[in-house]
Formats: C-alpha cells, sequence, structure tokens
C-alpha cells in the first residue's frame, strides 16, 4: 500500500486523513519540502487558497512540487488545491503553481452562504452518481490538450479533471462517506508506485 502524504500547513487536511486511515492507506502529513521524499502521492486539501499558496512559498514547497510533479508524483488538489494546481485563475490572486493545464475561477458559485450538494457522474466510479459538496467552490473555465474532464455539472463546466497523473476536484470528498474518489487516487499513486519499482 502506497503513502499518500496530506499537505498540512492549513485547510481540511485531517479529514482527508480521516478518510484514507479508514481505507487503510497510510496517510501522514506533510509540513515540511523534505517529507516530500517519504510519500508516494499527495494531497493539496481544500481551504482558503491564498493563505495556502502563501505558505506555500513561505516553507519553500513551491519549486519541491514543481519537482515533484515533472519526476512523476500524483499530487490531487480539491476545492482550493485546484486552484493551486492550475496553470492560470481568472483573478489576479493567489499565484498556481502552474502544474496543470487548467484555467480556474475561484468562488464560482459565490460565497459560503451559497454552498450546495449535488449528485455528479464521474468517468472512472462505478455505482451510483456521487454526492459532490461544493463550498465557495472553484470552476474550471478552459483545459488544454492534455487534460481530461472526469466530471461536470449539469450546465457543462468541468468540475473534475485529471492531466496523466495529476488530478483536481472543485468539490471535497473528503467531507462525504463515500471514499471513492479517494480509491481513484489511490490507485493512480500504486500504478505510479508500480512503474517506478518496474524503472529502477
Amino acid at each position: 500500500m502506497p503513502r499518500v502524504g496530506i499537505l498540512a500547513i492549513q485547510g481540511d487536511f485531517l479529514e482527508h486523513r480521516t478518510v484514507l486511515s479508514g481505507m487503510g492507506v497510510d496517510a501522514p502529513e506533510v509540513r515540511l519540502p523534505r517529507q516530500l521524499d517519504d510519500v508516494d502521492g499527495l494531497i493539496i486539501p481544500g481551504g482558503e487558497s491564498t493563505t495556502i499558496a502563501q505558505l506555500i512559498d513561505i516553507y519553500g514547497f513551491r519549486p519541491a512540487l514543481k519537482d515533484k510533479a515533472a519526476e512523476g508524483m500524483p499530487i490531487w488538489g480539491t476545492c482550493a488545491g485546484m486552484i493551486v494546481l492550475a496553470s492560470r485563475l481568472t483573478d489576479h490572486r493567489p499565484e498556481p503553481l502552474g502544474l496543470m493545464d487548467i484555467v480556474v475561477t475561484r468562488n464560482a458559485f459565490g460565497r459560503q452562504v451559497d454552498s450546495f450538494e449535488t449528485d455528479v457522474e464521474i468517468a472512472g466510479l462505478a455505482g451510483l452518481p456521487y454526492r459532490a459538496v461544493f463550498i465557495r467552490a472553484p470552476v474550471v473555465e478552459e483545459i488544454g490538450p492534455g487534460v481530461s474532464v472526469l466530471a461536470s455539472l449539469a450546465d457543462g463546466r468541468p468540475v473534475a479533471v485529471r492531466q496523466g497523473r495529476l488530478l483536481a476536484t472543485a468539490f471535497h470528498p473528503e467531507l462525504t462517506d463515500d471514499p471513492r474518489v479517494h480509491r481513484l487516487f489511490v490507485d493512480v499513486v500504486e500504478d505510479a508506485a508500480q512503474r517506478s519499482v518496474k524503472v529502477d
């Protein structure tokens, strides 16, 4: 079983850890760049995107995350994490990492009071539609040629995307009792770890 780290500098990292631990996955909290060497994949959780981006720079994560992504480490961003992974934002802040070829709008659905839940069909997930929780959520406005849309809202706007080993969701899978999206990411991490062993 791979080790899936959770960036634990701000946001709802504990909720992700609870889901992964319930699946039997080792999910250490990552607070320093050097700890990235001890995990096979990383989740950037929801929270306040401007604060997360600032702390990424304060703690020196930006070059380390870019290096790890270039090396093929699977990374999944949820809500604020999607914003951080984007190549460009429609807002003037924060400065994203530029890891995924997507353009994202922050707070696309309004304020906290405008949070909502809805069923979405997610490619690769068997069974019933997924009940997605959107809280001050972003949305994907544009995607590059290497990006696949895994889920969209009824109006066609993408809310889950994948680019190679990078995954981003506008909603919060860690706030539900449905672990299927976490399982999808763990499968990506396991596949990457197996391929790395074969190469080594």
